[in-house]
């Protein structure tokens, strides 16, 4: 049983590369970069970045803005697929800065991603201007638009007029891609403040309201095993959640 557990591990422990070697060749040597840390390749096994960057449709050239990007996994996958004629401009409030700051000092030191910069604003202006990106991701934090905790740093968000900056800062035809926990069908946003969920179907009518068209959906995320009613970071859920993936296209 033993040799079969360990060529079991090995399969497994294959299949971002796999996945990477199977994807565009700038998408694949974006993953495959020998500067990307030990942490971020662990990384890839729940994320799968290959297939995600595909599914988007992620080209040599693009500009995109990676918000609430944290500490910056996203950027740099992305900063190393859109290549030196592209651009990807990661935006953090300050409580997310304070969050990922141990993150993004080995992140941006050197001047290892040219093609990347950070940016720290507050969600009433996140100074992306107009018709400016190729693509806005925002990576499991959607649901945080309608999350409020003050006495920790995270104030309220008008998250209409967040979601109206959005559609604003993408070029025609532009795209956001939102992926985020799902919660119970029916419970709205709700399920945000406790839970840092949020109801797919609610994401689908609040984000189409301002002036997005979904596109099309990806099931690479999803875990139908998932719990619905623990909180993200319960050991029983973290990292397994069941994630839905959306692509919009500004309208």
């Amino acid at each position: 049983m033993r040799p079969f557990m360990i060529a079991l591990a090995l399969m497994l422990a294959a299949v971002p590369q796999l996945q990477a070697a199977d994807a565009p060749p700038h998408i694949a040597a974006a993953v495959a970069a020998a500067e990307r840390s030990p942490a971020d390749r662990e990384r890839d096994a729940r994320d799968k970045p290959a297939a995600l960057m595909e599914f988007a449709g992620i080209t040599e050239g693009m500009k995109i803005a990676d918000v609430f990007g944290g500490g910056g996994y996203w950027t740099e996958l992305l900063a190393r697929a859109v290549g030196p004629n592209g651009h990807v401009r990661l935006v953090n409030n300050p409580a997310y800065l304070q969050f990922a700051a141990k993150d993004l000092k080995p992140r941006f030191e050197g001047n290892r991603l040219p093609n990347a910069e950070l940016r720290v604003v507050e969600t009433c202006d996140l100074k992306l201007g107009r018709d400016a990106y190729d693509l806005i991701l925002i990576f499991m934090s959607y649901h945080d638009l309608y999350y409020v905790d003050e006495k920790d740093g995270w104030p309220a968000i008008d998250a209409s007029h967040f979601l109206d900056q959005l559609h604003d800062a993408l070029k025609p035809g532009g795209r956001l891609l939102i992926i985020d926990h799902a919660a119970v069908a029916g419970s709205g946003s709700a399920p945000a403040q406790d839970l840092h969920r949020i109801d797919e179907a609610f994401a689908k009518q609040d984000i189409a309201s301002h002036g997005f068209e979904l596109e099309k959906t990806w099931d690479g995320l999803r875990n139908p095993a998932d719990d619905y009613s623990k909180i993200v970071f319960d050991p029983a859920v973290r990292g397994k959640t069941d994630r839905f993936t959306h692509l919009y296209r500004r309208r």
